[in-house]
């Protein structure tokens, strides 16, 4: 089992910049891929970003290309989601999400362990 706590979210104006940061615990070594999700009011959770943990090999959603970037820091059990130029709609709950299966890493059924969510709001 694996426990994410992730945090970093805020109230922000269209244009700023937040990092999201999310630290797992438990069993670890088990985590394949880590990922960032959101979800907005009346709509499906969705895959922003995720990153492999041992080669660092990233995806984005096509709407988030070029602002925001995943990182890690494997030592720490860390990952980061750097949003740059935030727009309104991107407001929504996000959630940090792990991993242990060896491929895929896009749906919400390929994550097993799941942050508590933390709240970014984009006025304009």
């Amino acid at each position: 089992q694996v426990q994410l706590v992730d945090s970093g979210g805020g109230l922000v104006q269209a244009g700023d910049s937040l990092r999201l940061s999310c630290y797992a615990s438990g069993n670890t070594q088990a985590i394949s891929a880590m990922g960032w999700f959101r979800q907005a009011p009346g709509k499906d959770r969705e895959l922003v970003a995720s990153i492999t943990w041992i080669t660092g090999s990233t995806t984005y959603a096509d709407s988030v290309k070029g602002r925001f970037t995943i990182s890690k820091d494997n030592a720490k059990n860390m990952v980061y989601l750097q949003m740059d130029s935030l727009k309104p709609e991107d407001t929504a709950v996000y959630l940090c999400a792990a991993s242990s299966r060896l491929f895929g890493f896009q749906r919400v059924a390929d994550f097993g362990s799941w942050g508590q969510g933390t709240q970014v709001t984009v006025s304009s």
